[in-house]
């Protein structure tokens, strides 16, 4: 499997870190070793003094899928949750001055946590329910999916263009405003609605 993720979706966040809007979703992949389940803790890596959370809404993908037209998109989803982006960002900003890719800063291990699945078709219409995240009990992200900048189905069918999406691929739609940094001894918990989804220690 493979987790296909999505940057600077959200207008506000964009500006926050003062990157320019795209005209095309920005893509970023992090390999099966970068799971981190909900409840088990997130370790602090020793390479990065900047760990940042970004909070997303994630999809399971249902079945494999190359060239998904738009309007079809959403057969090829019927599962979602709440994770976390963390996100180096000392290291991020290293290799954006640099122009090198940010795998390093994105893609480590434990760096894709994400919740209890649910099934889409236990919710109201998907586009309008909202999911947020808190720190130490603080609300700090809050969005729904129709303030994305690309629609979910219109980032499924943009992604299934350069690669074949199979059954159990993750796909993290981008994180809204409000990210920040996290250090030991911080609980970050996210939510759907008002359904708990993820918790995570960072230890």
């Amino acid at each position: 499997m493979k987790i296909i993720c999505v940057a600077r979706n959200y207008a506000a966040h964009a500006k926050e870190l003062n990157n320019p809007l795209p005209e095309k979703p920005v893509i970023f992949l992090k390999p099966d070793s970068a799971i981190l389940r909900s409840d088990m803790p997130f370790f602090l890596p020793d390479f990065s003094k900047k760990m940042h959370y970004e909070g997303e809404l994630v999809l399971k993908i249902c079945k494999l899928g190359k060239n998904i037209k738009e309007e079809f998109a959403k057969t090829y989803y019927d599962e979602v949750t709440v994770g976390i982006d963390f996100t180096a960002r000392d290291l991020q900003e290293e290799c954006k001055k640099n122009g090198h890719p940010w795998e390093i800063a994105k893609a480590f291990d434990q760096s894709a946590a994400f919740g209890e699945f649910i099934k889409i078709s236990d919710l109201p219409d998907l586009d309008e329910v909202g999911f947020h995240f808190d720190l130490n009990g603080e609300l700090v992200q809050k969005a729904k999916p129709t303030d994305m900048i690309f629609s979910i189905d219109h980032i499924i069918s943009y992604v299934s263009q350069f690669f074949t999406l199979k059954m159990g691929d993750l796909l993290y739609t981008g994180t809204p405003v409000g990210v920040g940094t996290v250090k030991i001894g911080d609980l970050m918990e996210g939510y759907i609605m008002d359904k708990k989804l993820l918790s995570v220690n960072i230890k």
